[in-house]
């Protein structure tokens, strides 16, 4: 009972469209409040604890720099490579939409933020050049989920630190898996705008002048995550001042380079940055407390030992796991599901002798999946909203993208390699 009752507190309010972070923390305040004899004092520390960590830096700091990439003129220069890149294929500005959303994936690290940019940027033009603005809606949405595991993702950094894992190899991680992903939704795209006659942009393959000249002028932001993953590689800096770094590099971008950041747009970035990092660390903090809880009732503990007697062996316990994780995506926010859950069933992963890295890409990418799902999908919601398309559209729109992240879970999933092989040649088995 004294875990029960907390846990469908929580689940209540979730399903009643509280947010998050209330729910959490109204969850771990009854658990203080009837079910325990530990003073009120002890919750507060738990939460304050659960923000001492020097990693959760590179949060607000790389929130911030694709904040800065977003107001810096950075976006249209991306677009216009990605156009002489892809141009001249069927459904040319779609896939713009897919290769754009891998690039600014490790600029955003936020797939949020990605369909935001996608949905205002991309969509109108779309629509003026015929495409349906459910199929375009649908497009933005989806390829935003490539974001979350193309480093720096944010959740890649979320995962890390509550799991122990090293952030470095889960950006490493992510390398394959992303490009694998966007490969095989511009394949989607493809096929989908063949059948519908969506255009090519371009009436033929751009010249290699025309897109030397476009990738000089996007490199500058394209070497973004070179500088982060090999500096975090070689040792030059952690994750966290890599954040830092990446914060200095955009502004020099945006001040220096490119010329387009004035004090106004600096202002509005900052002002931005706080408030999406402020609901990031809410989240985190007050699931402190709810993991501390979870803990000391031996929840973790027992929640293992009862898979491992049910489950006979990891590829088994994988499809419970994933199953599970894209039942409760439909309703839970991500970020969310990653820190109160991950912490509970990484242990049991372990235990079956899953990869660390491995499992914790598994787990990022199936929540990501939640957010473009009915009822509460957040980039759904965000893209819908921006883009004025009824749910109900989207979703006939979505559903062959559906069937690709599915697949690619499945991959990723019993195919280690996809997301274990670059760590290891990297870092050593």
């Amino acid at each position: 009972m004294s875990v029960v009752v907390p846990v469908g507190i929580l689940l209540l309010l979730f399903m009643i469209g509280m947010p998050v972070a209330f729910s959490i923390f109204i969850g771990t305040l009854s658990y203080f409040l009837f079910f325990s004899n530990l003073p009120m004092m002890m919750m507060v520390q738990r939460m304050a604890g659960g923000l001492e960590s020097v990693a959760l830096l590179a949060i607000p700091f790389f929130i911030m720099a694709g904040v800065f990439m977003n107001h810096s003129g950075i976006s249209k220069r991306l677009i216009k490579f990605c156009e002489d890149l892809t141009g001249h294929m069927n459904g040319g500005l779609a896939q713009v939409n897919v290769l754009l959303s891998t690039l600014m994936g490790g600029l955003s690290g936020s797939n949020i933020a990605d369909a935001a940019m996608g949905a205002k940027l991309l969509v109108p033009e779309m629509v003026k050049r015929g495409y349906s603005a459910s199929f375009s809606s649908a497009v933005t949405a989806a390829s935003a989920l490539i974001t979350p595991i193309i480093p720096p993702g944010i959740a890649m950094i979320i995962y890390g630190y509550v799991n122990n894992v090293s952030i470095g190899r889960l950006f490493m991680a992510g390398i394959v898996p992303g490009a694998l992903l966007c490969i095989s939704m511009m394949v989607l795209v493809n096929h989908i705008s063949k059948k519908r006659g969506y255009m090519p942009i371009r009436e033929k393959r751009a010249s290699a002048k025309e897109i030397a000249f476009s990738a000089r002028d996007a490199m500058a932001a394209m070497t973004l995550p070179l500088i982060i993953i090999g500096g975090i590689r070689f040792g030059v800096f952690t994750p966290t001042e890599a954040g830092a770094i990446a914060v200095v590099y955009a502004l020099f971008l945006g001040f220096f380079v490119y010329k387009e950041m004035d004090l106004v747009k600096l202002w509005d970035s900052l002002k931005e940055s706080t408030l999406a990092s402020a609901n990031v660390l809410f989240i985190i903090c007050v699931a402190a407390g709810f993991s501390r809880f979870l803990t000391w009732e031996q929840v973790p503990q027992s929640l293992a030992e009862m898979i491992t007697q049910v489950v006979d062996s990891k590829y088994m316990f994988l499809l419970v796991v994933n199953v599970f994780l894209l039942i409760v995506g439909m309703f839970l926010e991500g970020n969310a599901v990653m820190i109160v859950l991950a912490p509970l069933l990484a242990p049991v992963a372990a235990a079956y002798g899953i990869d660390p890295v491995h499992f914790g890409i598994v787990f990022i990418f199936n929540s990501a999946i939640g957010t473009v799902t009915p009822p509460l999908g957040t980039v759904m919601f965000t893209t819908c909203s921006i883009t004025k398309v009824d749910i109900e559209d989207f979703v006939k729109e979505v559903m062959p993208f559906w069937m690709l992240l599915f697949a690619m879970l499945a991959a990723i999933t019993y195919i280690p390699g996809i997301s274990t092989l670059v760590p290891n040649m990297v870092y050593g088995g």
